[in-house]
């Protein structure tokens, strides 16, 4: 039914207009909808981002705010342990401003026994909390922390703790104070969970240790590991912060925008469906279909209409041919209507006056041809309806061995060799059957014992109006191109086998990049090791050399690449050190070729990497050592001028680090200096540059960090080096640290003045005393130049 409908040309003109139409919507559609997408998703990437940033400055200072006052109710506690024992219960019951702020209080003696609690549980104090990691850090760092979560005894809550150390006036600590914060209770980390983006977007909480904290209003979730199906938030344990796009816990594609918190080692993410953020641009698309809707059910009627009335002069042009065909008119036929119908009529009128100059000199172009036959190098033979040969030229006469006039009237099939005799048949069959012309090689026995003979043979069928008169054959002789033909595969295929077996990659391609031919080695490189032949060189790999990508135009540029170290990508992900030799063979011809081979480059490069290492390191603490710290600082005393936020210098000279050797022996020494650099290499950003630069002497480059912040990390960096200390043999060994700071100025001669400023402050902070943080400040005539006018 679809086919007869089809069959009518005003339907089809009709379905064309309204395929054009239904294209132009369809295209006017995707690129509305497309921009609306992309302006949307920018509008909600910053909305996300911008939530995300709030959530997690809220939640720092929350943190913040609890963390200060544990620690400033700690400090005020400050009594023998007798005393502090005996009165913990009702020290608890004082802290009226802390029950504002958490969710339970607790007090813990130097063992981590609960000794005080709020609200009152007298049925869990004297539990033990020894092996809880908040008690195991705050002993150890004695100093303020924020736990991971965990499960509260008794409860079963889940919950985190704010604990700081209690000391007595003799510094020597007596127990732990801890503020108890519930997870899923009614204070701010629900406030800040329930908080909602849109319609179903909201914010999540997490642990750098992969632990959920807060899951928007599902509170099942909590407590639970973060799955590592989510991209984002995966990215996130390893310290990322940004927005990207991935599947929610429902599965919907969602935003995804992730900040990372100062005060403890947590992130929080807000999560807002995409579909949701793209809900106005699909409204306006289902709009756009009912208006198209409309405009359909309008149209196709008056076009139907329309098409019908201009295509009416086809149908009488149709019924006056038909009556000239079958002789019952023998005027030329003439029609009105359009121009192209007009036209029509005319090449009718022209194609029937033709028609006959066209039988009348049929005659004679049989008589030209057979004289043409006679003389052709390539055997022809035509055969009747039935497969009777009826005239064969001399040249086929040559091949099959075999006079004309025996060859005449024979079956065409008789001149076949045996063993191809059936295929060729059935072939034959299906050509007459289907239409088109037989191409095919086989064998024919020559008479005349020359043997077998190899033809190349084309068959078409010769058709007049209404009927088949028989078949046309052209014969050539192609056993000595055969013969030729299978040398040089034999040829080739010693070369392919010789190439396989080498480990360098060697491939020929045409001057587009499309393999020609690839050994093993080449297609492993190219990403795939079974079949690479046809495939495009240039579009299955990159190469770069030099930071600068090899493209296509670029070898053809060369007459030669002799020796090229890069790299090379491949689609499937795969990055190898190659030394690359490419040839042009015949430049500029039909018969261009690019010759690759690949060689592996890994191992020498990597000695070469490894021996740059190791020149600019430290082989103790893994560190920069001072000659890759004198290049580093030189480069940002450079580029002094171009940053708004200054650079500053820290040089950290140990205290009592030579008792360490003298008592502890040089290996507790050098233990020491590993765990040192360990310190410092943590506690600044991966863009900071950390150094060994003498014994006991250490350097840091902050590059855009502004002095006040550098002194804040100067003075963290203090606390942690005093804290730090290594048992060996009964004995406790710690060192304390006296550092200098100063800022990198475009007014500095080189790195030896900014790197004596910088040791000024570490002699000042060990004439007051060691383990003091010092900055020293640009000398004045600095100022004077940078002062406006100046």
């Amino acid at each position: 039914m679809l086919r007869r409908w089809l069959d009518s040309l005003v339907n089809r003109a009709v379905l064309l207009v309204v395929g054009a139409i239904l294209l132009t919507a369809l295209a006017v559609s995707l690129s509305n909808s497309l921009a609306s997408r992309q302006e949307l998703q920018a509008q909600a990437e910053a909305r996300v981002a911008i939530m995300a940033g709030l959530m997690a400055s809220e939640l720092d200072q929350k943190l913040s705010v609890r963390l200060e006052a544990i620690s400033d109710v700690a400090a005020h506690l400050a009594m023998d342990r007798v005393a502090f024992e005996s009165r913990a219960q009702l020290l608890v019951d004082r802290q009226v401003a802390l029950r504002h702020l958490f969710d339970g209080i607790y007090l813990f003696d130097a063992k981590g026994t609960l000794i005080g609690a709020y609200p009152e549980g007298r049925e869990h104090l004297g539990i033990d909390i020894r092996d809880r990691p908040y008690f195991r850090q705050a002993l150890g760092q004695l100093t303020p922390v924020i736990s991971e979560p965990y499960r509260a005894y008794g409860t079963d809550l889940p919950e985190i703790m704010v604990a700081a150390p209690v000391f007595d006036h003799q510094r020597q600590m007596v127990g732990v104070l801890g503020g108890a914060i519930h997870l899923d209770g009614e204070n701010f980390m629900a406030d800040i969970a329930s908080v909602h983006i849109g319609r179903t977007g909201y914010v999540g909480i997490g642990t750098q240790s992969g632990i959920t904290l807060a899951h928007g209003d599902d509170t099942s979730l909590v407590m639970q590991p973060i799955p590592a199906s989510n991209a984002p938030v995966t990215a996130a344990l390893q310290g990322f912060e940004g927005t990207k796009i991935s599947p929610n816990k429902d599965g919907r594609r969602s935003l995804v925008s992730i900040r990372q918190l100062n005060q403890a080692p947590w992130f929080v993410g807000v999560i807002w469906p995409l579909d949701e953020a793209f809900a106005p641009a699909s409204r306006l698309t289902d709009m756009l279909a009912w208006v198209l809707l409309a405009v359909m059910l309008v149209l196709v009627p008056v076009a139907l209409w329309g098409f019908r009335l201009l295509l009416a002069p086809l149908t009488h042009l149709s019924q006056q041919i038909t009556d000239r065909h079958l002789g019952l008119r023998s005027r030329r036929v003439s029609v009105g209507g359009g121009r192209e119908i007009r036209q029509v009529a005319d090449t009718f009128n022209t194609v029937m006056d033709e028609r006959t100059e066209v039988v009348n000199s049929l005659a004679d172009r049989e008589a030209f041809f057979r004289s043409l036959s006679q003389r052709s190098p390539i055997g022809i033979l035509q055969a009747d309806v039935l497969g009777r040969v009826e005239f064969v030229n001399p040249a086929c006469e040559d091949i099959v061995g075999v006079p004309a006039d025996q060859i005449r009237h024979l079956p065409l099939t008789a001149l076949i060799h045996s063993a191809d005799r059936h295929t060729v048949v059935a072939d034959w069959r299906r050509i007459r059957q289907q239409g088109g012309v037989y191409r095919g090689r086989f064998r024919v026995e020559h008479q005349q014992g020359r043997g077998t003979r190899w033809v190349d043979v084309m068959t078409t069928v010769i058709d007049a109006p209404g009927k088949t008169l028989g078949t046309l054959t052209v014969i050539r002789d192609i056993t000595h191109e055969l013969a030729v033909e299978a040398e040089l595969k034999a040829e080739q295929k010693r070369a392919e086998s010789i190439l396989s077996v080498l480990r360098e990659g060697v491939l020929l391609t045409d001057p587009q990049g499309a393999v020609r031919y690839a050994n093993q080695g080449a297609c492993e490189y190219m990403g795939s090791p079974s079949l690479c032949e046809g495939s495009n060189f240039f579009d299955r790999v990159i190469i770069e050399a030099d930071g600068m990508r090899w493209r296509r135009e670029r070898f053809l540029a060369q007459s030669e690449v002799p020796v090229l170290d890069a790299v090379l990508r491949n689609t499937q992900g795969q990055k190898f050190d190659v030394e690359l030799t490419m040839l042009r063979l015949s430049p500029g011809g039909d018969n261009e070729r690019l010759v690759f081979v690949l060689r592996d480059d890994s191992e020498r490069r990597q000695q070469e990497r490894q021996l740059s290492w190791e020149a600019s390191h430290d082989a103790l603490t893994g560190v920069m050592n001072r000659r890759g710290f004198s290049s580093t600082l030189i480069k940002w005393l450079e580029r002094a001028e171009e940053l708004t936020t200054p650079s500053v210098l820290m040089l950290i000279d140990l205290d009592y680090f030579k008792p360490v050797n003298d008592h502890g022996g040089h290996l507790l020494g050098d233990e020491l200096l590993r765990r040192l650099a360990e310190v410092f290499s943590q506690a600044v950003r991966q863009s900071d540059c950390v150094a060994r630069i003498g014994g006991d002497e250490f350097g840091v480059i902050l590059p855009g960090c502004g002095l006040e912040r550098a002194e804040l990390l100067a003075e963290e960096i203090r606390a942690k080096v005093e804290a730090l200390t290594i048992e060996h043999e009964g004995q406790s060994f710690g060192v304390t640290a006296s550092i200098g700071l100063t800022v990198l100025s475009q007014d500095d001669s080189g790195p030896r003045e900014t790197i004596a400023r910088a040791d000024e402050g570490c002699y000042a902070a060990k004439a007051q005393g060691r383990n003091q943080v010092v900055s020293v400040p640009l000398p004045p005539e600095y100022e004077e130049v940078t002062e406006p006018g100046g």
